[in-house]
């Protein structure tokens, strides 16, 4: 019978302490997703890499375009501040990406190469 008590006791306290856990926890608040952006990055990123290693990029190229994506990091992640990323600057975003692309590409296929 006594084990009985302490067994409901305990579970009553321990429901006790979630409960009071729950109100005075609020949920962090979502930050906001940008998965296609996300994988743009991912992707000029393996291109720059693979330019180098095939040797169309030159170090110096590398280095520019990757100061570029780094640009469009910090872009991305100043959108994300307040909470929300607008059209506006999804589009902004889009219009960095697409010159980037454009860049990887131009270095990638001028009559520069690698010295080793």
């Amino acid at each position: 019978m006594k084990s009985a008590i302490l067994v409901l006791a305990f579970l009553v306290a321990g429901s006790g302490l979630a409960m009071a856990q729950d109100q005075t926890t609020p949920p962090p608040p979502e930050k906001p997703k940008t998965p296609v952006i996300h994988q743009r990055q991912v992707n000029q990123h393996a291109r720059i890499r693979q330019g180098v290693k095939s040797g169309e990029l030159t170090k110096g190229e590398a280095a520019k375009l990757r100061t570029e994506q780094r640009n469009i990091q910090a872009e991305k992640q100043a959108a994300k501040a307040d909470g929300k990323v607008t059209p506006a600057e999804r589009n902004q975003l889009r219009k960095d990406q697409n010159k980037a692309s454009r860049d990887i590409y131009r270095k990638k296929h001028n009559e520069k190469e690698r010295s080793n």
